[in-house]
């Protein structure tokens, strides 16, 4: 049995963040530099979703608005200065150089905002059509109880291997306000693949309920749902389709 490989994907997800922890394997929350050795293929691939996740709306902005593009320096340099991020630009001249200014504008706005897609055009995430996955197992613990800590588990079966995407787990909560979270999953080979993720159902002490909204975690019924795609889940792009999704449900009764 493999533990499969979540790198953070720095993806749009809801307002309410930071209840949902991975706790195994390993996560990284963003690209802080790139090796020499680093070569194109799948050792680039989860660091141009990262890259293209937190930059191409930034990227689709800077496009629109030069009219005359010019050079990958000049559209790079822009996106640093906007930033404020060395390593955005590092990554931006290392793609747009591999491709050339002209196809690197043409898959900006053919991507259409979408991370995963952008990185099969630019031929840095491999295509891989005949991927599946089954959500074998998934459950929370303690099924019944008060606020606290809570482990969500669960497990995934391929048999042909996965393509290259992103896995989103989703707590419905009483109160309506959205948790969500998205992790990229590399391409796999065939193999069982379990994780587990911690859900701090308490009341955060530090949300401030004049910056956003602060989940109250009242008593009831709550569902976890988990998503495994090929692709970025929800995406109407070719080479995105959702595996498999699965959900189940737990208490959280007065203190």
């Amino acid at each position: 049995m493999k533990s499969v490989l979540l790198v953070l994907g720095l993806i749009a997800v809801p307002a309410v963040v930071g209840y949902l922890q991975p706790l195994k394997p390993h996560a990284k929350s963003q690209v802080v530099s790139l090796p020499q050795h680093m070569k194109v293929g799948l050792d680039l691939c989860p660091t141009c979703i990262q890259f293209t996740g937190e930059a191409i709306n930034e990227l689709l902005n800077i496009v629109l608005n030069l009219g005359v593009v010019g050079s990958c320096g000049k559209v790079c340099s822009l996106l640093e200065q906007k930033t404020g991020s060395e390593a955005l630009g590092l990554v931006c001249d290392l793609l747009c150089d591999y491709v050339g200014i002209d196809e690197f504008v043409k898959f900006i706005q053919k991507a259409d905002l979408d991370p995963f897609y952008f990185c099969e055009l630019v031929k840095v995430c491999p295509i891989f059509e005949n991927g599946d996955a089954e959500i074998t197992e998934l459950s929370v613990t303690p099924a019944s109880g008060p606020q606290g800590q809570k482990t969500i588990a669960f497990s995934y079966t391929s048999k042909n291997g996965t393509g290259t995407g992103e896995m989103i787990v989703v707590v419905e909560t009483v109160d309506g306000l959205p948790i969500e979270t998205g992790f990229i999953h590399d391409q796999q080979p065939a193999g069982s693949y379990p994780s587990q993720f911690n859900l701090k159902a308490e009341v955060d002490p530090n949300c401030d309920p004049t910056q956003g909204f602060c989940e109250q975690w009242l008593p009831g019924n709550y569902t976890v749902r988990v998503d495994v795609c090929y692709g970025e889940c929800g995406s109407a792009h070719p080479h995105s389709k959702i595996y498999d999704r699965k959900q189940t449900q737990f208490i959280i009764t007065p203190q």
